[in-house]
């Protein structure tokens, strides 16, 4: 068994998300900059790290980066030296693929998900990876901040490290992939004509009046399909956001609760919540992308198998 290419996948989730973040730099610098000081909790702008002038690295691409590095270092390790009976880290890749393809199998069909594995699957363990990653001790706690009179910090102003997924930009740069991956599978399956037929034309046997009835009613609702595609982006950017920044939020809010003393145990119930909602979320994500490429890809496949035994 091999594990998808994680180096392709993940150059291209890096890809998409240094060009997003970096998109409207000066704005995210001032926003951050104002957040920061107008209040303690979580700024919805990742702060900036690195100035570099046209291209500014803040704190959340400091983690996408991490975390990918992990994830590629973590399947090097993994398949190595493959054996035949697959032990220690082989074994767990080995059972996190074949889970990940079982799962995949069951909304795609065997074929489309063999063609997109590599997507879903590294989509799939980058989330989860990723707001995992956002939980461990350090994470928005260390950093920058300005001493009061006496040199004491009691607020960091730009965190070295942010939850990947608690940035806006990283979200809108996974759902921008997907789509733009989405439009390429789609017109392979179905090509330029059926792509479009899909969306405006209607199928069905029926005769006379009443498939001109259908026929304009398809063509005119077709124009509705296009605008819920063309939403879709957006309401995955901020399902994912939404739900990630409220969590990290709650965090804060809770380790404040508890003061420098007993922040630790305040927060720590809701570190075991947010350990199932990021998977959950990566889960959802995932679900959700291969739901709307099936609806648009696996009918082909079908029909080919029609075909095939006719």
């Amino acid at each position: 068994m091999r594990l998808p290419s994680f180096f392709t996948a993940l150059a291209v989730l890096l890809g998409t998300g240094l060009v997003a973040v970096a998109a409207d730099p000066g704005a995210a610098h001032s926003v951050a900059h104002g957040a920061a000081h107008a209040e303690e909790g979580l700024p919805l702008a990742a702060p900036v790290l690195f100035d570099l002038g046209w291209f500014k690295i803040t704190n959340s691409m400091l983690v996408m980066a991490l975390v990918s590095i992990g994830l590629i270092t973590f399947a090097q390790l993994a398949t190595r030296k493959v054996q035949m009976v697959p032990q220690g880290l082989q074994n767990t890749a080995e059972w996190i693929v074949e889970s990940l393809r079982d799962f995949l199998g069951g909304i795609l069909g065997p074929k489309l998900a063999r063609e997109t594995f590599w997507f879903f699957a590294s989509v799939f363990l980058f989330i989860m990876s990723a707001n995992w990653f956002g939980l461990l001790p350090g994470v928005g706690s260390v950093g920058f901040g300005h001493p009061d009179a006496d040199g004491h910090l009691h607020h960091i102003a730009r965190p070295l490290l942010r939850g990947a997924d608690a940035d806006l930009n990283m979200t809108f740069a996974l759902a921008v992939g997907f789509f733009l991956c989405w439009l390429f599978w789609s017109i392979k399956a179905n090509g330029v004509g059926g792509f479009l037929s899909h969306i405006f034309v209607y199928h069905g046997e029926d005769k006379g009046i009443l498939k001109v009835l259908l026929l304009v009613m398809f063509f005119l609702v077709g124009f509705l399909e296009v605008i819920s595609i063309m939403i879709r982006p957006i309401s995955l950017t901020f399902r994912l956001f939404g739900n990630v920044y409220a969590g990290e939020s709650l965090l804060e809010t809770m380790l404040n609760l508890g003061g420098q003393n007993f922040g630790w145990l305040v927060a720590l119930p809701f570190y075991g919540l947010e350990l199932m909602v990021g998977l959950i979320q990566a889960l959802v994500f995932t679900l959700l992308t291969a739901v709307f490429t099936s609806l648009m890809c696996t009918h082909s496949e079908e029909h080919a198998d029609e075909g095939g035994h006719h």
